[in-house]
């Protein structure tokens, strides 16, 4: 038995270290933002969408936490149009989807606990890559849809470059 156990020592160490490192989880986190000129881009170009169509709105783009990155209020859009584009982004944020993708849930608890939350169209996420970046929120059209179809042609401004990061 005294042979066998001596026998045995290398070999069990020899597994051990023959047995591969497996990597410790990172402690850190790395978050893609947009700089603030690609926001101030994306926002310029959704009210110019608008106006196209004639359509005063006010714009909100928001990073990935929600934070406004920029906001505008084109000159006669309605004043309360502005928290509004800033709600309805924040919302596309957290959901990471169209504000169109979330009117079902605009008789949900969510709703009326103050959280800042717009389940209603006009919004949509800011994602390239594989990466969401935030999110674009619109307010002013007579119809949400078209207050999205402008946030969406305001991310397009921007997409083939975000998708080359």
């Amino acid at each position: 038995m005294k042979y066998f156990k001596k026998a045995l020592l290398p070999i069990a160490m020899g597994l051990i270290l023959a047995t591969p490192v497996q990597a410790e989880e990172p402690m850190t986190v790395d978050v893609s933002r947009i700089t603030m000129d690609v926001a101030n881009t994306i926002a310029l170009n959704t009210v110019k969408a608008c106006r196209e169509k004639g359509i005063p709105i006010s714009v909100s783009v928001v990073d990935r936490s929600g934070l406004v990155q920029v906001q505008l209020r084109d000159t006669i859009a309605p004043a309360v149009s502005l928290d509004i584009s800033r709600q309805k982004a924040y919302t596309a944020v957290m959901f990471n989807v169209k504000g169109s993708q979330l009117s079902a849930r605009s008789n949900s608890p969510l709703q009326t606990m103050g959280a800042g939350l717009a389940f209603m169209a006009g919004s949509a996420p800011i994602s390239a890559g594989g990466k969401t970046y935030g999110a674009v929120g619109v307010s002013g059209a007579p119809d949400g849809m078209d207050d999205e179809a402008c946030a969406i042609a305001g991310i397009e401004s921007v997409l083939d470059d975000l998708e080359m990061q």
